[in-house]
């Protein structure tokens, strides 16, 4: 069987990563994946899908990618459930991500880098 998911599309909000009791780094996102055609107003609709990023990826994409930040991931899908208040199964479709791939060029990336702390090394000429 396979089970194997390749989208590109853009993070609809910051990223925040947490961590669980045993201290993994999790993240959940929304990616927005345009749809290949448009719709009859001549509008491109698109599909928000849930992706789960966990350990070194989350905490990389929490701290290089913003709301817009364009991605490649590539997983698989999961359905899980829990009881929501009122005692109802509620079921989630993911898309738990195997590799992301930052694909903003560094001009357009929304992200300011960090100052650079290493002191500048003095060539010889």
């Amino acid at each position: 069987m396979i089970n194997q998911v390749t989208l590109v599309g853009r993070l609809t909000k910051d990223p925040e990563a947490r961590k669980t009791m045993e201290g993994k780094s999790v993240l959940s996102v929304t990616i927005a994946v345009n749809r290949p055609y448009k719709n009859q107003q001549g509008q491109i609709d698109a599909d928000f899908v849930l992706c789960t990023i966990w350990d070194r990826a989350a905490e990389n994409t929490e701290k290089y990618c913003r709301k817009g930040s364009v991605v490649g991931v590539t997983g698989r899908i999961q359905t899980r459930y829990f009881e929501n208040d009122q005692g109802k199964r509620t079921y989630i479709t993911e898309v738990v991500a195997e590799n992301i791939r930052f694909l903003d060029s560094k001009q357009a990336s929304p992200v300011t880098p960090e100052p650079s702390k290493k002191e500048p090394i003095e060539l010889p000429f």
